[in-house]
Order: C-alpha cells, then sequence, then structure tokens
C-alpha cells in the first residue's frame, strides 16, 4: 500500500508540474531575500537599486574586495536611506576555496601547494570536500536567497588565464628536452572548460542547497555584440584567442545553465546577454588603474634609445626611468568593462561599433523577467523556443525502427542488451539485469512470486552456463559481482574510473558503490531491489485503470502488455523517470 501511494505520488507529480512551474517563474520580490553577485559593479549597482523600489526584504552585495561591497551598501544607504531593506555585505574570490577567497589568484597560482590544491579541486570528482570548501557553494548555503542575480564576467574571469601561454611554456619545454612540473601545473590550471564545469556544478548544487526559487544570469557576448571583425582585441592578433575564449566560454555557460534550465524541479534560470558597451557608472578625473593597479609613469631620455640590431630583449630596462608618479586623466568608467579615455569611448561606442546599452535598461529587464514577465530577451527562453525538439515523424518511426530491430533478432537468434556507447555503466547494468530475469522468467508474475534465494541460484547458474552472455557483460567493460567476495572482470573495466593515484581499495562501501554504478549484483539485496522495483511498476500501472483510454497517462498495462514479457529498455526508461527524476519536461 505504502508503495502505491508513494508511485501515485510520481505519477501525478509530472501532471502538477507545468502548473508548480508556472508559479515558480514569476516572484514576488516584496518581502524577498535577493543575492547579488557582482553587486558592486557597473550593472549590479543598476540592479539593487531597482531592487529597493520592489521592498526586498533583505539585500546581500557580494563583490571581489571588501572595500567594494561595504562602498555598495553605503551608496546605497545614503541614496534611498530609511527606505533600504536589510543590507548585507559579502565579498572574495567566488572561484575559489572560502580560505583563499581574499588571496589574489595569481598568489595561489604561483604557490606549488595551493596550485596542486586547485587543480584537484577542479579535476577530481565533486565530493562532499570540494563542495564545503568552495566560497561560492557555502556564500549561496549560508544566506539561502529566494533570488540570486549573477552579474560576475565568469567568462572573463576564467577564459583570461591565457591557456595558449602555458602552452607556449610547455612546448618550449618540449623541445628542450626537459618538462617543468610548474609550467604542466599552470596549463591545468589555466584550462577553461573544466573550471566552468566545476562552476556550473557547484552553483546548481548550491542553488539546490538554499532551495532558491530563481537565478538570472547577466551575461556576455564576449565581443560587445560585434563579430570575428571587431577592432578591440586586448591582443596583439584581430579577432586574439583570448578574446575568442572568452566567446567560447560564455556561450558553453549558456549551454550549461540552459541545461540547469531544463532540469524538472530545480531552481528556474534565466540569462540576460548583453551585446554592446554597457555604460556608464561615472565620469571623472582619477588615477587610471589597470586590474585593480596604478598605471605607473615610466620615461626613458632620447639620448639612452636602443640600437635596432641584434635580438629584441625583453628584461633589458636599460634607460628606463621609474617617475615615481601614477597615471591620472579624464576617463568614464564602465564598470567591469574597464574604464576609457574620451577618445577611446567616442570609439567603441560610435555608431556601427559597439554601440551603447545602460545599466539602467539590463535592470528594467532583469527585474521584468524576475516577476514572470516576458521581455524577449531571456537567453535560455531563446534556446528553448528555436531548438528543435522531437518531432511527430520521428516518434512516428520510433516504433517501425524498434520492430525492425526486433525482426533482425528473431533472424540472427541473438539479442544486443546493451554495448556501453551511450553509457553511463549504470544503463549497461540496469539492461543487462533486468535481460537476466527475462531470460530466466519471462514475465513480471513468474519472477515476483518466486524465492528470491531460488532466484539467486538461477542467476549464478545462467551466469555459469551462458558463456555468450558472460562475454558481452565482461566485454563491455562491467564486472559480475557473485558475492560479497568474488567477481569477474573483463580485460578493462568502465567502474571504478582508472585513476592517476594509484588503485583502489575493495572494501564493502566502495564495492557498494561501484554496484550501482555499473557492475552487475548478484547479491540477494540487489535481486529483493529487482523484485521491489517490478511490484512498484505493476502498482504504478495499477492507479491507471480508472483513466485507460485518455492521453494522460502511458506507463498503463497496455505499455507493459499485460505484464506478460519483461522488456529491459522500457524498464530502464521507468526507472530513469519514476526513481532518478531523469525525465524531460521542455518538449
Amino acid at each position: 500500500m505504502e508503495n502505491s501511494f508513494i508511485y501515485f505520488k510520481l505519477k501525478i507529480r509530472r501532471v502538477k508540474f507545468s502548473e508548480k512551474y508556472t508559479e515558480k517563474v514569476k516572484m514576488n520580490l516584496e518581502n524577498s531575500k535577493v543575492l547579488i553577485l557582482g553587486g558592486w559593479g557597473l550593472v549590479g549597482g543598476a540592479i539593487s537599486k531597482k531592487l529597493i523600489g520592489h521592498n526586498v526584504k533583505t539585500l546581500i552585495i557580494s563583490s571581489l574586495r571588501q572595500e567594494e561591497a561595504e562602498d555598495a551598501i553605503k551608496d546605497l544607504r545614503k541614496e534611498f536611506g530609511e527606505n533600504c531593506p536589510e543590507l548585507k555585505a559579502e565579498w572574495g574570490n567566488l572561484f575559489t576555496r572560502e580560505e583563499w577567497k581574499d588571496i589574489h589568484y595569481s598568489t595561489l597560482l604561483n604557490d606549488s601547494e595551493t596550485r596542486m590544491e586547485i587543480i584537484k579541486d577542479t579535476f577530481l570528482d565533486l565530493d562532499d570536500n570540494i563542495r564545503e570548501n568552495s566560497f561560492l557553494f557555502k556564500l549561496i548555503a549560508k544566506h539561502k536567497p529566494d533570488l540570486v542575480i549573477d552579474c560576475i564576467n565568469t567568462a572573463t574571469g576564467i577564459a583570461y588565464s591565457d591557456v595558449y601561454k602555458s602552452s607556449l611554456t610547455v612546448i618550449n619545454d618540449f623541445d628542450n628536452g626537459v618538462l617543468d612540473k610548474d609550467n604542466v601545473e599552470m596549463l591545468m590550471a589555466s584550462t577553461y572548460i573544466p573550471q566552468l564545469i566545476r562552476h556550473i556544478q557547484l552553483l546548481a548544487e548550491g542553488l539546490s542547497e538554499a532551495k532558491s526559487k530563481m537565478y538570472i544570469k547577466v551575461g556576455t557576448s564576449g565581443t560587445g555584440g560585434m563579430g570575428l571583425n571587431i577592432p578591440y582585441t586586448h591582443s596583439e592578433d584581430k579577432p586574439s584567442r583570448v578574446l575568442m575564449s572568452k566567446n567560447a566560454v560564455a556561450g558553453a555557460q549558456t549551454l550549461l545553465m540552459y541545461l540547469m534550465a531544463r532540469t524538472p524541479n530545480s531552481t528556474i534560470v534565466k540569462e540576460i546577454k548583453p551585446a554592446a558597451t554597457i555604460a556608464w557608472k561615472k565620469i571623472t578625473f582619477d588615477t587610471v588603474k589597470k586590474g585593480g593597479k596604478s598605471v605607473r609613469l615610466y620615461d626613458m631620455d632620447m639620448k639612452d634609445a636602443f640600437e635596432t640590431k641584434g635580438e629584441f630583449d625583453f628584461e633589458n630596462n636599460d634607460g628606463v626611468v621609474d617617475t615615481g608618479e601614477d597615471l591620472k586623466s579624464v576617463f568614464i568608467d564602465t564598470g567591469e568593462n574597464g574604464i576609457f579615455s574620451k577618445n577611446e569611448f567616442e570609439t567603441i561606442s560610435s555608431l556601427g561599433q559597439m554601440e551603447i546599452v545602460t545599466p539602467e535598461e539590463i535592470a528594467d529587464y532583469l527585474i521584468f523577467e524576475a516577476m514572470g514577465g516576458n521581455t524577449g530577451k531571456d537567453m535560455i527562453q531563446g534556446i528553448d523556443a528555436f531548438a528543435l525538439g522531437p518531432t511527430y515523424r520521428g516518434g512516428f518511426l520510433r516504433n517501425k525502427a524498434i520492430k525492425m530491430l526486433e525482426n533482425l533478432e528473431e533472424e540472427k537468434g541473438i539479442e544486443g542488451v546493451s554495448f556501453e556507447l551511450l553509457g553511463p555503466p549504470r544503463l549497461s547494468k540496469l539492461l543487462f539485469e533486468s535481460h537476466i530475469l527475462k531470460l530466466i522468467y519471462g514475465d513480471f508474475n513468474s519472477f515476483i512470486n518466486d524465492n528470491i534465494r531460488n532466484t539467486r541460484e538461477k542467476v549464478l547458474n545462467l551466469i555459469e552456463s551462458n558463456d555468450g552472455l558472460r562475454k558481452q557483460i565482461l566485454s563491455i567493460g562491467l564486472p559480475i559481482l557473485i558475492n560479497d567476495d568474488k567477481f569477474l572482470k573483463g580485460q578493462f573495466v568502465k567502474v571504478p574510473v582508472r585513476r592517476a593515484g594509484g588503485n583502489y581499495d575493495l572494501n564493502s562501501e566502495n564495492i557498494d558503490k561501484w554496484c550501482s554504478q555499473g557492475w552487475i549484483d548478484l547479491r540477494e539485496a540487489n535481486l529483493q531491489l529487482w523484485q521491489d522495483r517490478f511490484k512498484n511498476i505493476m502498482s504504478d500501472s495499477e492507479t491507471m485503470k480508472y483513466d485507460t483510454t485518455s492521453s494522460r497517462n502511458y506507463f498503463d498495462n497496455t505499455y507493459w502488455n499485460n505484464f506478460n514479457e519483461i522488456t529491459p529498455g522500457k524498464i530502464a526508461g521507468w526507472i530513469f523517470e519514476k526513481e532518478e527524476n531523469g525525465w524531460r519536461f521542455k518538449r
């Protein structure tokens, strides 16, 4: 009875999902808690001011440096006075551990010990240790915001590590016949996609931990809306590879967020992606800074000029004089995009160049989207609208393909269970384990009415006697656990993944994990799990008897052919949807 109730709830989950999703995509900003990542910046500041007009209860401003976060709050209190909500400041580098959040990233990379820890945090499997050390994860989990607004230029932060420069150093090492460990580590630490993936994993888990309703990203196009003809390259070539890497990371981030948005029962995800110069924050006369540091004024007397012969020596600064002064000038501050002279600004904002979008417009679009409005500027919605999903023709021809496969299997006298080309190994495990039950019992009732001890004896006899089946399983990388003490394996295994650090302990904890991930498990406990699963499938179908002729249900008796046959593909599909939430809700 209890299992029937559980799976009945799982069934009606899909019926009610669209209604719950509609409620979730619109927020009541009043009395909500909002976390702004990059809240000191140009766009973050504009959004903060707009939010105060919507009577949010708590506003958490996060920035890289303490003085930035505190200045942002100070400015809000100065402008809005008693109308301010509860304001909190947070600061630090969200791409590192909490303990390193106030240390300059280059300092961490230049230290061999912390650099290796950064590499491990990026490349090793995500575990509780990495998660709990992450400043990003802990910040979101700590405040549990209803809405997270991300104004950090993630693509710039990751892509300007310059993997090309690091690669050139390693190439030179190869040419010289000596491979330097530090140079290899620097190359690993500068790779873009692993860093981005880990960032998205920690972000998604932080949002889930906090039960945040919505996450909105202010992204970047990378080129201010221009194409490969962009004249402003931040480098020596046009367009520079580093700049194109920024574009690539920005695009990859959008598609990863697209996957976040298509995950059922998770935080709603949106992205506003400006494609123009964002301007401006202020116009002033002050010290010119680059990367947070003042630009130093240097000089060189005409009589000390170098001769244009021999080799160009980067390190030769003979005659170069440090004046002890910093460059000061009039400039326009465009926030995250930096400061520009009048002439630079006049150039990039010209008609036909990057042009301009104001931060206030971005803030208006973002808040309207948060409230459930449709601005037409949400990138995730745009990809949803134009991505080509399943088609009627595809669904119609699917049945034809399955029938042709069945006919050919019957003609050749062989069943193709799984080749482990699709993955993950868990899918192959489920397909083979259910196929074994099919070979022994044929139908649902014969299996669920048998004693588990009898089932185990029959399974062991089948594995021992059916050489072809055993060879298939072992040859695609799936070990077979006979009991707690013995297992079979082929030339290679898919689980556990081979690691550079050596072998794994064959303890009960690891074995249980590997069995879940991709080992064929012949122990009684797993066979009992399968028997319970079959009962739940039948119980789930039983709840649909009252409504068998409408389009509402599909896992009914007809789908299972009245349980007269065990069909591994259908069973795996049911497991992935009902037990593991691996279903799509957008079509």
